[in-house]
């Protein structure tokens, strides 16, 4: 079965296994009324493109009062007061794509900076292969961003922990189990797949949330960690 880059289809896929379900952040199709609903839900949400760009053309959106919005996308903010003046802007900003809303997560930060982490898990050809944590690095927002795609730097995952005072190694072996029964779903759905990088959030509760899995992950920032056993081991996989 062909892999397919849909953000919505991958939600779905994930919401209806049980043990799952709780750790992803509630998401519907953009539509016209999604959006107030879910602003009315959450105050704060999250606008990505369904088929993935890269950490581009993700917006965000947070309600200030009954009919005033700050919209952000990259370092670019505006504000506007009106709710259908909100819907006509994203109208002609997204052209015709398809977009999901997610609930906005508070995530972690690291001086002042949001933080997630990306969990690389792979498996040997063959449907019946198990899956495996090969890589981990936590990834750290730029200055003025809210994304982690554009990226200040790349640390180690117990590294980021401590600095954000969030939690220890045993929370990172919990987010590494919920990143493997996520890739084995996904597995399920599509035997041909080897790989996903998976972007976790931790928020300020210390709550483990699945962001969304990447069927492309770029591996550039493994080869940028002192430990290079992590990119050895990607690589291997990657040919068996």
């Amino acid at each position: 079965m062909l892999i397919k880059r849909d953000k919505w289809l991958q939600y779905r896929l994930l919401r209806n296994t049980s043990s799952l379900a709780r750790r992803l952040p509630e998401t519907q199709l953009l539509k016209k009324d999604a959006l107030p609903k879910m602003l009315l839900l959450y105050r704060s949400v999250v606008l990505k493109p369904r088929d993935g760009s890269y950490g581009r053309d993700i917006v965000f959106i947070k309600q200030n009062g009954a009919n005033a919005y700050r919209i952000q996308n990259e370092k670019n903010a505006v504000n506007i007061g009106d709710t259908d003046k909100l819907l006509r802007w994203l109208r002609k900003t997204h052209r015709g794509r398809g977009y999901i809303v997610q609930r906005r997560l508070q995530l972690a930060q690291i001086q002042h900076k949001p933080l997630d982490i990306r969990i690389m898990a792979q498996r040997k050809k063959g449907f019946s292969s198990t899956w495996n944590v090969t890589g981990t690095y936590a990834k750290v927002a730029a200055q003025g961003y809210l994304v982690t795609n554009v990226t200040s730097r790349t640390i180690p995952v117990l590294e980021a922990l401590k600095l954000a005072r969030i939690g220890d190694r045993s929370l990172l072996v919990k987010a590494e189990k919920i990143a493997l029964l996520a890739a084995k779903r996904l597995g399920e759905r599509y035997p041909m797949l080897k790989q996903v990088g998976f972007d976790i959030g931790i928020d300020r509760n210390r709550r483990i949330w699945i962001i969304e899995g990447n069927y492309k992950p770029d591996l550039r920032p493994f080869r940028l960690l002192k430990d290079s056993s992590m990119y050895r081991r990607i690589l291997w996989y990657k040919k068996h």
